[in-house]
């Protein structure tokens, strides 16, 4: 009988924390300044070839930990891991394994430099080649692995519209022939007619180079539709993570199932009379206990005063949270007809 072997872990994240100084000391202030928590002790692993995507309201801490693998914050504690190889904080991430995808596609592309040059600035700055226009080959056949045409090499990103400089970003990223790409919100700027063409082009990328997508959507029918797993993120915490299925039809932490409540069917109703209510947190002085405790229906005193642990659900599904029976009562499953958060 044949073994089925583990799928290979291409990037691992291990308690990782990161957070940012907010205003200056001054000749006159007391103490140290004080310090945003943007990220809260995350973990969680990638395997090879599946896309692993985060979701959770604006400010919990996705975009933070997207330019954190991308090398451009520096953690201030944990680990990340690529290939099996701990990164240097202090140095830049290997660039020929890792890419990233960024989400405006008007404000990411140097409006000055025609495509050809945007395109193969990558293999400049790692000296694969001399000048750009050495790297007119390979340029053209990635503008015609993303749909696009030699011709459109001597125009500039003004030319174009949202979907096609888009395209460009990813012929960029694919340059360096990366394994691991970092989408932070790649189609949030984009029509929905045009947000499908790209996601079809990146899942298409995907089955045929073998990628690895981290991803990062508000646009819960996205992460329904194109996410392997899901990591739910909360206050700069992973409240909870599982594959689409059971994030979509068995979530089970309360903020998570109060996001799936809020989303409309197809009639336009929402599903649970439930409602996700009050305001997050600040991250400069999180909760004590439970960060979700402030919102949540079910909170108890255990839950202001202790933090929760990690309950598992499954081998593939992690809730933090006190009480995680609470999500064995009946949930409709969300997967069909999600729409926008």
């Amino acid at each position: 009988m044949k073994s089925v072997s583990s799928p290979r872990v291409v990037l691992s994240v291990k308690d990782l924390h990161i957070s940012f100084r907010v205003g200056q000391r001054s000749l006159f202030s007391k103490g140290k300044p004080p310090r945003l928590q943007a990220v809260r002790g995350i973990s969680f692993d990638i395997c090879q070839g599946e896309t692993f995507s985060l979701v959770g309201e604006s400010g919990c801490g996705k975009s933070t930990v997207a330019r954190a693998l991308a090398g451009l914050y520096q953690p201030e504690a944990g680990e990340i891991a690529f290939a099996g190889q701990t990164l240097d904080p202090q140095a830049a991430p290997p660039a020929s394994g890792i890419q990233m995808i960024f989400q405006d596609p008007y404000a990411s592309l140097n409006p000055r430099w025609r495509i050809e040059r945007i395109i193969a600035e990558p293999l400049c700055l790692q000296k694969r080649v001399g000048h750009y226009r050495q790297a007119r080959q390979q340029c053209i056949a990635l503008l015609e692995q993303v749909g696009l045409t030699a011709a459109d090499m001597e125009k500039y990103p003004h030319q174009f519209s949202g979907g096609q400089r888009q395209r460009i970003s990813i012929a960029r990223a694919l340059a360096t022939q990366p394994r691991f790409l970092i989408c932070d919100e790649p189609t949030s700027a984009l029509d929905v007619s045009v947000q499908a063409q790209v996601l079809n082009l990146m899942r298409k990328l995907q089955r045929e180079l073998g990628l690895t997508y981290f991803f990062i959507s508000h646009n819960m029918s996205v992460i329904s539709h194109f996410s392997d797993r899901v990591g739910v993120m909360y206050l700069g915490r992973i409240v909870e993570t599982g594959t689409v299925e059971e994030i979509f039809s068995h979530p089970a932490h309360p903020y998570t199932r109060l996001l799936m409540a809020a989303i409309p069917n197809l009639e336009g109703n929402t599903r649970e009379r439930s409602a996700l209510t009050g305001e997050v947190p600040s991250p400069l002085n999180p909760p004590s206990g439970c960060a979700f405790h402030p919102r949540c229906p079910h909170a108890t005193a255990k839950c202001r005063s202790e933090a929760p642990v990690i309950h598992s659900r499954s081998a593939s599904h992690q809730v933090e949270c006190h009480f995680p029976e609470l999500a064995l009562q009946p949930q409709q499953s969300l997967i069909t007809g999600a729409a926008t958060l």
